[in-house]
């Protein structure tokens, strides 16, 4: 489902309950602000609405991460973090098939499944994930220097979402098999406010496209700046979300322009 990047290194492989959730942390909170500000002033857009509303983010220790697992039984790191500038994002559907009405046990068992199961990554593959209810978890670990998936420099974590293309990509996963159904109302908007802070703070244009080049193993794609896994790979992922596409990027352009 997801890979590593091409580089014969593993830099790229893919039950507490949680605690109390922190609130939200804003990449950008002038943005945030901006939107507000004009919704005040003009009343939001339908789409505006939507994505203008706080979400709750989730730490990996709100939501129950066992930090031993990313270990050796000998103290060593199954997958030490490698960091890269940002250049694209791309959106996933989990497709893990699991009816556990937990959101947070959902992630855990994913995590531990790319951690030491069969995908045995050494931790998760995405970099976020969001429930149905809008809520955002903490994916790969990236150091406690930084803020989630990123260290102090502002670089990304490498995850490991598309195979030979994750460094440098942003992989943002929503719960669920959306093959045959939409994204809940909550998951799309936290998702576009998600994508409208990850493409401000990184300078994405999230109309344009993006000649994509992996520093690590020097492949190269054009794609566009804010796609569906379907963009960079033979899948069914995203699910419907891939024809959404389009109007999620306006959706993201607007919240951008305030």
């Amino acid at each position: 489902m997801r890979h590593s990047d091409s580089t014969g290194s593993r830099s790229g492989r893919q039950g507490a309950s949680p605690g109390s959730p922190l609130p939200r942390r804003a990449f950008l909170t002038a943005l945030g602000a901006a939107a507000a500000a004009t919704a005040a002033v003009t009343g939001p857009s339908p789409a505006a609405a939507a994505t203008a509303a706080p979400y709750t983010l989730l730490s990996r220790r709100d939501w129950g991460a066992d930090e031993t697992l990313r270990f050796a039984t000998d103290g060593r790191e199954l997958w030490p973090p490698e960091y890269h500038p940002v250049q694209t994002l791309i959106v996933h559907h989990t497709a893990d098939g699991s009816t556990d009405p937990d959101p947070a046990a959902r992630v855990r068992a994913i995590y531990r499944e790319e951690a030491v199961g069969a995908d045995d990554y050494g931790d998760i593959g995405y970099n976020y994930l969001i429930d149905e209810n809008g809520r955002v978890y903490e994916g790969r670990w990236s150091g406690t220097d930084g803020t989630p998936a990123h260290d102090a420099a502002g670089r990304l974590v490498t995850g490991a979402h598309v195979q030979g293309y994750n460094s440098g990509n942003v992989g943002i996963a929503l719960l669920g098999t959306l093959t045959d159904r939409p994204a809940s109302a909550a998951a799309r908007a936290t998702l576009v406010q998600l994508l409208a802070e990850l493409a401000e703070r990184h300078s994405i244009d999230p109309l344009g496209k993006v000649a994509y080049r992996n520093p690590v193993s020097g492949a190269g794609r054009v794609a566009p700046a804010i796609g569906g896994h379907r963009h960079w790979a033979s899948t069914d992922c995203p699910g419907s979300l891939y024809t959404a596409m389009p109007s999620i990027r306006e959706e993201v352009a607007a919240l951008m322009a305030g």
